[in-house]
């Protein structure tokens, strides 16, 4: 009997057959990993020191070539990195989360300085592209430290930007795609309107934005806003359009009443899709970000990349590139740990 009930919840976990299959498949590539780190562990564990190793080493030959303060600000980070790698690997032996996490990133950090290794020869080593449009890796870091007080303000105002548009999209967008994917009258007056605005470009709208608008940011809040609205309409409106009607017949016939089937039924079910909405509004919140403040907004990281082209300061631009990829990945990852939270139900039955 216990081992028919322990076969029973095995079963409800991997959801029958199919997802048994992907659990085994993990497994057996977890099991390949880990048989050839045993097999080869001192290899393993010094290949992003060794990364490391080599793209001090050839910053140290092409360092002739570069401004001295640059060179000299570079060789700190360099060395920096390959003491912190050196320790990482020491640790990992005694450290079992450590040396799990790095087991991830090893092979991304070892590629990441390779890269490096590769512009830098390109750039400083062989000349091969011209100045000042392609700039090396140590004077894209000596900019990020020169400008340091002007990215970290560019950012913040950036951030607060950013946060205030797509907020004021995603409830406008949940609201309205609630509405019409619930009710049928708001259903045959909101998709036409969705057709018709909805696929043109939020920064198509910029030259009625600043004329209509009483300010800049308030312009390019409201065009943030709009770029969140559609995706988050369409895929809210979506999801509780296809919430399965048994759900409803069942909530129904046990005296729930309209509120109850929209907020504890509709909803919860469409979640998958909500957040496929929010991310895709993320994604054209970035864009409509980076445009909104180049144009109008006189502060923030497209601003930013902006004036510092004015100037043919690309070494700024490229430091303003850096923070923007750190910057959205770092709000990205955040949204995937909220999903992870709220659709935890989801990991037996999903491939993640």
């Amino acid at each position: 009997m216990l081992q028919g009930q322990k076969i029973s919840r095995e079963s409800q976990v991997t959801g029958g057959g199919v997802p048994s299959d992907e659990v085994r498949a993990d497994s057996a590539e977890r099991y390949a990993l880990n048989a050839q780190q045993r097999k080869h562990p001192t290899a393993a564990l010094l290949t992003v020191p060794a990364a490391a190793a080599l793209a001090l080493g050839i910053h140290l030959l092409a360092a002739k070539s570069e401004p001295p303060n640059e060179s000299h600000t570079y060789t700190i980070v360099l060395g920096s990195f390959f003491a912190g790698a050196i320790v990482a690997a020491v640790m990992q032996r005694r450290w079992p989360a450590l040396q799990t996490r790095m087991r991830r990133f090893r092979p991304l950090f070892t590629v990441g300085v390779l890269l490096l290794c590769v512009w830098e020869m390109i750039t400083s080593g062989f000349r091969m592209l011209p100045l000042p449009y392609y700039p090396s890796p140590a004077g894209v870091v000596q900019n990020m430290i020169n400008d340091r007080g002007l990215l970290f303000d560019s950012t913040w105002h950036s951030l607060v930007l950013l946060l205030s548009g797509y907020l004021l999209g995603v409830v406008a967008g949940l609201v309205t795609g609630v509405c019409i994917g619930w009710s049928a009258p708001a259903r045959y007056w909101g998709m036409p309107l969705l057709k018709v605005v909805g696929p043109i470009p939020a920064t198509a709208w910029i030259p009625l934005a600043m004329v209509v608008s009483p300010s800049a940011l308030i312009s390019a809040t409201a065009l943030i806003a709009l770029a969140v609205w559609f995706p988050v309409t369409m895929l809210t409106a979506s999801g509780i359009s296809n919430t399965r009607a048994s759900y409803l017949d069942v909530a129904r016939t046990l005296g729930a009443n309209s509120h109850y089937l929209v907020f504890r039924i509709a909803i919860p079910a469409a979640l998958p899709s909500i957040f496929v909405g929010l991310f895709m509004g993320l994604g054209a919140s970035f864009l409509t970000l980076v445009v909104a403040e180049s144009v109008g907004v006189k502060s923030g990281l497209g601003w930013y990349v902006s004036w510092a082209q004015g100037w043919a300061e690309y070494g700024k631009v490229y430091a303003a590139l850096v923070i923007m990829a750190a910057f959205f990945s770092t709000v990205m990852t955040l949204l995937f740990k909220l999903r992870d939270r709220v659709l935890v139900w989801q990991k037996g039955m999903i491939r993640w």
